[in-house]
């Protein structure tokens, strides 16, 4: 009986986990032109497995200068290093010549307060989670110099889940093995 629920609870995990979405909140987070912090690839030392298929965005700007506008933020597919050319580019005004650019259907203007409220659909991207799968950046897409934005949200990649540590995985194992009597 403990088997089976412990199969069970296991297959709910997996199933759960299999259509997981990964969440980014943030607060008072500030971009200059062009700078982007990686979420996940191998300088993050975190990694995605699945299929990115949207990207959801729920933020305001509250602070712009030099006419950074709401959907200026940017989520950015690109191999390490971080240069132009990338996969994809959702947000921004300036462009980073990726494969595929979408721009967010609101937020533009540079007044504090102005949300950024949207969600797109991309052409299927797949992470294995592995070192040779191309990084996940956030930041600024508007390149002009002196200029900045100021956020406050979340940001939603759609299709994709987190890899746990290794340390989280061997507490699982121990768990599983703390778990099992001896009759």
């Amino acid at each position: 009986m403990k088997l089976a629920l412990a199969a069970t609870t296991l297959a709910g995990v997996i199933a759960s986990a299999a259509s997981a979405d990964v969440t980014i909140n943030f607060t008072d987070q500030t971009f200059t032109g062009f700078n982007f912090n990686q979420l996940f690839g191998p300088s993050s030392g975190q990694f995605v497995v699945g299929t990115l298929t949207g990207v959801s965005v729920n933020a305001t700007l509250t602070a712009s200068t030099n006419f950074t506008y709401a959907d200026d933020l940017c989520i950015y597919v690109d191999a390490e290093p971080l240069s132009t050319g990338g996969l994809l580019q959702v947000g921004g005004f300036s462009n980073l010549s990726a494969a595929q650019r979408i721009f967010w259907g609101n937020g533009g203007s540079n007044v504090p307060g102005t949300t950024v409220i949207d969600s797109v659909t991309v052409n299927p991207l797949v992470f294995t989670g592995t070192a040779a799968d191309a990084a996940i950046w956030l930041g600024n897409g508007y390149g002009a110099s002196g200029t900045s934005g100021t956020w406050t949200g979340s940001v939603t990649l759609i299709g994709v889940e987190v890899i746990p540590a290794p340390g989280a995985m061997a507490l699982l194992g121990l768990a599983g093995l703390a778990g099992r009597r001896r009759r």
